[in-house]
């Protein structure tokens, strides 16, 4: 008995490329029905007719125009007739794993030493013409998984990939113990390079990524050289951290001193003095310890060049050196000055001007007043003279 309509679907896997309907014969009133990212193709004695895509479609000689052409049939023909519909998943299909089959033969472009390499990773495939996906590599099959493309793609792949892989690294010169940091920009240029050979079969490889690059560790040769590089590589970096702990050390220092110059200015400016006049305290303050007294008059530096110290850096530091010098060496009633009648300079101690004659008046230095000639002791305060 004849079935009046069939329905043909395909629910399946993801992970599987191409289906066939297992139903054969079935009426031009059956219902086809593809979903979102499928393509279906309507064979009819082994020959692809008519695509179709997502939608639901009733098959009569009205929507498969060629199919009318062979069978020369008018429409609403309820004869059964032989035909076949694959359906075909046009979604990227991802994670898909390749290696290498065999070790990659090259020459280590940094250091010139033969080195054997091998390499694996996952691809992305996505059918872009699924008539010529069919006629070229699916066949008479019934179906098409991710692990049968793989196979079936996997001499090419595994001699593109040997050749394309060893020649990007002599290219561009990167070292065997730098691949690592270079995976992103292999995985691209190896994607670049065998794209065009997938389009060829109908499919479209979407994205390729080298994940792992395996080494001959073990071996003497490749040994030697990267504990080589590791120690040059070992050698750079220590020479870098000394260069930047004296950076930050300097930088510190840098800060400490404006800090600690920071501090002083403000302790300045909260008691009321200046940069000059705290060196005038350095001064009395030395001035007064009887060996720096010593040391400045033993120099020749007067009574009054001393004093004269004080009243520059502020009366309070003054009062204090000529205090400091009064108590320290003992003084003479007259001290060197100028004649109060022609303006010479008197030695210390003159009692007469060496260029007038004229008689000079003594001063006691504690009090300041007139004190008589050869007196010893300061008729006001005092002062022993």
């Amino acid at each position: 008995m004849v079935k009046i309509a069939d329905v043909l679907k395909y629910e399946g896997e993801n992970g599987v490329f191409v289906f066939k309907h297992p139903n054969e014969d079935f009426n031009s009133l059956t219902q086809l029905i593809v979903h979102e990212s499928q393509e279906a193709v309507f064979y009819l004695n082994g020959e692809a007719l008519d695509s179709f895509g997502p939608g639901r479609y009733t098959l009569t000689t009205e929507n498969i125009p060629l199919l009318g052409k062979v069978l020369n049939r008018v429409t609403g023909d309820k004869s059964p007739f032989h035909a076949e519909v694959y359906f075909i998943n046009k979604a990227e299909q991802m994670a898909i794993k390749w290696g290498t089959d065999s070790r990659i033969h090259m020459i280590e472009p940094a250091f010139n030493f033969p080195i054997t390499l091998g390499a694996c990773g996952e691809m992305s495939l996505k059918v872009e013409d699924a008539r010529l996906l069919l006629i070229k590599v699916v066949g008479t099959e019934k179906v098409l998984t991710q692990e049968g493309i793989s196979q079936k793609f996997r001499a090419f792949l595994m001699t593109r990939v040997k050749s394309y892989l060893a020649g990007i690294i002599k290219e561009r010169k990167i070292s065997v113990f730098e691949i690592e940091e270079n995976l992103n920009e292999i995985s691209s240029a190896l994607l670049s390079l065998i794209k065009t050979d997938f389009l060829s079969y109908g499919v479209s490889l979407e994205r390729f990524f080298v994940t792992t690059v395996s080494r001959p560790d073990g071996e003497a040769q490749y040994e030697k050289f990267k504990s080589l590089y590791f120690r040059q590589y070992a050698d750079v970096t220590e020479a870098k951290i000394r260069q930047e702990v004296q950076v930050i050390e300097a930088e510190t220092e840098a800060k400490r001193t404006v800090i600690e110059s920071q501090a002083i200015a403000q302790k300045r400016a909260q008691e009321g003095y200046t940069y000059q006049q705290e060196r005038g305290f350095d001064v009395a303050e030395k001035v007064a310890s009887n060996e720096a007294v010593g040391q400045y008059t033993n120099m020749g530096v007067g009574i009054g060049a001393m004093a004269g110290v004080g009243g520059a850096v502020a009366g309070t530091v003054g009062g204090t050196v000529k205090a400091a010098l009064s108590d320290a060496e003992p003084t003479s009633a007259i001290s060197a000055g100028k004649c109060a009648n022609c303006g010479a300079t008197l030695p210390a101690n003159a009692k007469f001007c060496p260029e007038c004659g004229q008689k000079q008046q003594a001063v006691c230095p504690e009090c300041g007043k007139s004190i008589p000639v050869g007196a010893k002791f300061c008729p006001e305060c005092g002062k022993k003279l």
